[in-house]
């Protein structure tokens, strides 16, 4: 007699306990997502790639060194010498202080600073963003014009034609399928560039590191005129947004991760300095050493005494870097401030980024350089831009914890940050009368 055949009892397949990771269709952002069975935000940049808040770094770092920003740094090494060093240190820490508020308060809010300024009061931000749309695109025409200077001292190139590639290659990398990937890398590689190009420079300069190092501590003589004027040449217009719209468009936001926009605020600041100590020593070795420096380019006079021909077309290397770098900085956060994370769609502001960059080079190629008035006048509305922006972003973290998704603000880090706006506010004083 045959017994009947046991059978399973039907079950229900099992639901996933996490959700699956799926990419951003966001071309500026990178997969930040946690791994199955990790929930924390922390375990997320672990596993996530933290090239993102390196790129984020080298873009507010790169941004900031420019033409102006390399003649600038040889300038006053030449007039004050081994003391420039403290008012280096002092720039530095001045930075640090703007620039992790900064940060911190478009990071936590998960907000870029236009919107945040149009929370405070009605059109605030949208006149934050005429402000350095105007600025943005007469020293993009400014950058254009030093990458071609750039090709012509390294390779003996056209400036014009020079500039033209030069554009041509910054829209390259934003018309990419990862775009984002493709400008952190860039940035990245340009930034390393300069850094040990400068380096080696200094090396071969030797210069009088010992005298320097006293002067940081106990400084000859020191001029508030010119550590203002750094503050002002490192995170003014658009630099100091860079790096924070770039880590939100990549989706770090919010107070969980509080500590790698810290860190990332800090290493910004740093790489600038590194890379202005860096400028600072090699043509301090030139000048300690009794050469006299070609007044219609001293830093190309610097390198080119400190190393040879090498030295010369380094120098190229370095200006190209920093110029093409500054481009796509400026372009990128430009954009930032005139669209909206979420009604722009990232195929309209890649053409808009392209269109930035294209028609700069368009002004470029038809003047030959950008006209000295439009830069005295970009330079007052850098200015401007400087204590307003870093005004609201200041009221944000003091009086609207609403918009801060329950963060609890440092104070100190908000009386740094007052103490700092103060001296932005100066520097607001002196652009209005240089404009005038």
């Amino acid at each position: 007699m045959s017994t009947p055949t046991s059978k399973r009892p039907h079950r229900p397949p099992r639901r996933p306990t996490t959700k699956p990771v799926t990419r951003r269709t966001n071309p500026y952002a990178r997969r930040l997502a946690p791994a199955a069975g990790r929930k924390t935000p922390d375990n997320a940049m672990k596993t996530g790639s933290r090239s993102t808040l390196i790129g984020a770094m080298f873009l507010m770092a790169t941004s900031a060194i420019g033409p102006g920003f390399i003649t600038q740094t040889t300038l006053f090494t030449v007039s004050l010498g081994a003391a420039f060093a403290f008012a280096i240190v002092v720039s530095v820490l001045v930075d640090i202080a703007v620039q992790l508020n900064v940060w911190r308060v478009i990071g936590v809010s998960g907000r870029r600073a236009q919107e945040l300024g149009n929370l405070v009061a009605p059109r605030l931000g949208t006149a934050m963003s005429a402000l350095l749309f105007a600025g943005g695109l007469v020293f993009t025409i400014g950058n254009v014009s030093g990458t071609g200077l750039g090709t012509d001292a390294m390779i003996g190139l056209d400036p014009r034609l020079g500039g033209a590639l030069s554009a041509v290659i910054a829209i390259g990398i934003f018309l990419s399928r990862r775009a984002g990937v493709a400008m952190d890398r860039a940035v990245i590689i340009l930034g390393s560039v300069i850094i040990l190009l400068t380096g080696y420079v200094a090396i071969t300069s030797d210069p009088p590191v010992g005298q320097a190092l006293r002067n940081v501590v106990l400084p000859s003589h020191a001029e508030f005129l010119v550590i203002t004027t750094l503050i002002g040449g490192t995170i003014g217009g658009y630099i100091t947004y860079a790096g924070a719209h770039r880590l939100l468009d990549s989706g770090v936001s919010g107070p969980p991760y509080v500590r790698d926009i810290t860190r990332a605020a800090v290493g910004g600041i740093l790489l600038t300095g590194l890379m202005r100590v860096a400028i600072f020593l090699a043509v301090l070795g030139v000048v300690a050493g009794g050469a006299t420096l070609d007044p219609a380019n001293p830093t190309a006079s610097a390198f080119q005494h400190a190393a040879g021909e090498f030295g010369l077309r380094a120098f190229g290397v370095v200006l190209w870097a920093a110029s093409i770098a500054c481009v796509i900085g400026a372009a990128y956060t430009t954009v930032t401030f005139v669209t909206s994370r979420t009604k722009t769609s990232e195929g309209t502001r890649t053409v808009l980024v392209v269109l930035f960059i294209a028609v700069s080079t368009a002004i470029y190629l038809a003047v030959g350089t950008a006209p000295a008035q439009l830069l005295v006048f970009a330079g007052a509305f850098n200015g401007l831009l400087l204590p307003l922006g870093i005004g609201v972003l200041l009221w944000v973290a003091w009086q609207r914890p609403d918009l801060l998704r329950g963060h609890r603000y440092p104070r100190r880090l908000l009386w740094l940050g007052g103490a700092a706006w103060l001296l932005t506010v100066y520097l607001a004083v002196r652009s209005i009368v240089a404009l005038f």
